[in-house]
């Protein structure tokens, strides 16, 4: 082979695969956002996921993508693992249209499909249009490519030695092997099919030793959802556990049924007589619609299998210190990210408003572990105010409706009034470790005022962050009230304070305790306040 024809077949193999990634980027950014809603919205049923599948992988041609999408979704929490199955399961049907369109044989028009879109892509001023040219820029540069492909490897039927290594294919353990690791390297089933049907035209390869190939191709496309899934939760590689072990499985099913039945390959060979492409892509349809078939009925067991083999760990600290709705497949997915940020948002107010509570309790019950507790909620709150805001910057470049980006720039203050809270639990919980040391305590009448105030306050935070999770404005006045009555609470019980100072009913020190705790608490009525009042933004 000379170094011409190795240039050439490289060339072509980068044209093709760049055809195939053009094609598939623009067809999800002409219906990806549609796509994406549909893929979290309607695979509540089994066998809707299955057909959502299917339908979304043959719109954005890329059954990889559709698979990360899924293990993005389920380590966001918007997918369970069944759903998931039934989505995989078709994803590996809609992949198998692109070999069905290579079998078309467009390579002769190739050049013009190229210069239309050009013309789109170029010249067209409407950005919806000139998505679509990158479509046709894409399909126009795929078989362009097999175009090259084909001229490379044509002088290679003469040679004996490439014949007698394409004869090692009829070796089940070799195709496999071989389809696998290639389609693993270049992170493409489709791309990976296409070249095999490239070879079939030439006559390189028959379908007989084609069908090991398809095989390991169906297996090496994993590679990608594995690669997704570094980094993310169990859920989430347990996702992508599914798509390896449903693939295995079914090359495991057809190396039984070859054995078996092998007039198979004649049959499928007997539907496009003389067609090489049409049965390579036909062997491909059916060998993925014919498992997702068989093996649909045990999806249940499949995700029983996995969850035994991938367990979940037990360590509660780590899992919480971590953000559970957002992550970078998230950052890519404008139709979600606004409700993936509020889900994180109102977690973090949780965790605010428990920190506050168990801050509470340690100064009451003058509760050293508590308050160490309390300090292990602050590192989180810390952790998540840092990460959500540097998602809320990358989504301010997003193409977000004019009413989504006002509700991300106003989670910029949610977000600094929940970590203030956070502090003054710290605070709080730091007043109850002094009481602790120095064995001192507060009056009784100072336990029964700030009790009360304690109950107004989380009160108010309470209602606050059910507003905020609601976005209901109906509400808002109830919260004016409260911070109102608060505050009244705070120069009222600081006025007592200071008339119990002057009788000598309490200890100065246990009075600036106490005089701290009631503006703290005045202090997260404010920060509450204002979180109720960011949904007036929208």
């Amino acid at each position: 082979m000379s170094i011409t024809m190795i240039f050439l077949l490289l060339g072509g193999l980068g044209m093709f695969l760049y055809g195939m990634s053009m094609m598939s980027e623009g067809l999800e950014n002409v219906a990806g956002d549609r796509m994406r809603r549909i893929l979290e919205v309607l695979t509540s049923n089994r066998f809707a996921a299955v057909g959502i599948g299917a339908a979304v992988t043959a719109v954005i041609q890329s059954s990889s993508a559709t698979t990360v999408m899924v293990v993005g979704f389920v380590n966001a929490g918007l997918m369970n693992l069944l759903q998931a199955t039934g989505v995989i399961m078709g994803a590996n049907i809609g992949t198998t249209i692109t070999g069905q369109l290579i079998a078309f044989k467009l390579s002769d028009i190739a050049p013009f499909i190229l210069f239309i879109g050009m013309l789109m892509t170029i010249f067209s001023k409407k950005r919806k249009v000139s998505k679509i040219g990158e479509i046709v820029l894409g399909f126009g540069l795929l078989f362009v490519g097999i175009t090259l492909m084909s001229q490379a490897m044509d002088p290679l039927k003469e040679n004996e030695q490439f014949r007698s290594f394409l004869v090692n294919f009829k070796n089940p353990v070799v195709g496999i092997l071989v389809g696998t690791i290639f389609t693993a390297v270049i992170q493409s089933s489709s791309a990976s099919v296409g070249i095999l049907q490239t070879l079939a035209v030439l006559g390189l390869i028959g379908l007989d030793n084609a069908v090991y190939v398809i095989l390991g191709q169906n297996i090496g496309t994993c590679i990608t959802a594995i690669l997704a899934a570094i980094g993310t939760s169990a859920n989430s590689k347990r996702t992508a556990g599914i798509h390896l072990m449903f693939n295995i499985l079914g090359t495991t099913i057809y190396m039984i049924l070859l054995g078996i039945f092998p007039g198979l390959v004649p049959i499928i060979e007997s539907l496009s007589p003389g067609d090489a492409a049409r049965q390579i892509a036909n062997f491909h349809t059916l060998f993925n619609l014919s498992v997702t078939i068989m093996l649909f009925p045990f999806a249940s067991l499949m995700v029983k299998l996995i969850t035994r083999i991938i367990p979940e760990k037990q360590s509660a600290d780590a899992v919480e210190r971590k953000l559970l709705y957002l992550d970078e497949r998230i950052a890519q997915t404008p139709a979600i990210a606004l409700s993936q940020t509020l889900k994180e948002i109102n977690r973090m107010g949780k965790l605010a408003r428990d920190s506050l509570q168990l801050s509470i309790e340690a100064l009451f019950e003058q509760n050293e572990q508590k308050a160490e507790k309390v300090l292990e909620f602050e590192k989180t709150i810390d952790y998540l105010t840092q990460h959500i805001t540097t998602y809320l910057i990358d989504f301010s470049g997003m193409d977000l409706s004019k009413n989504d980006l006002k509700v991300m720039g106003s989670l910029h203050h949610v977000i600094i009034d929940l970590e203030r809270i956070g502090d003054h639990a710290e605070n709080i919980a730091g007043y109850a470790v002094t009481l602790h040391e120095t064995k001192d305590d507060l009056s009784p009448e100072g336990h029964d005022e700030l009790r009360a105030m304690v109950e107004k306050t989380m009160e108010i935070l309470d209602k606050s962050l059910e507003i905020f999770k609601s976005r209901d404005k109906s509400k808002l006045q109830n919260i004016t009230d409260l911070e109102q009555e608060i505050d009244n609470m705070k120069k009222d019980y600081i006025k007592n304070h200071i008339d119990r100072l002057q009788v000598k009913a309490c200890n100065p020190q246990v009075g600036v305790i106490f005089t701290n705790t009631v503006a703290a608490l005045e202090r997260v009525s404010d920060h509450a306040d204002n979180i109720a009042f960011s949904i007036n933004i929208e």
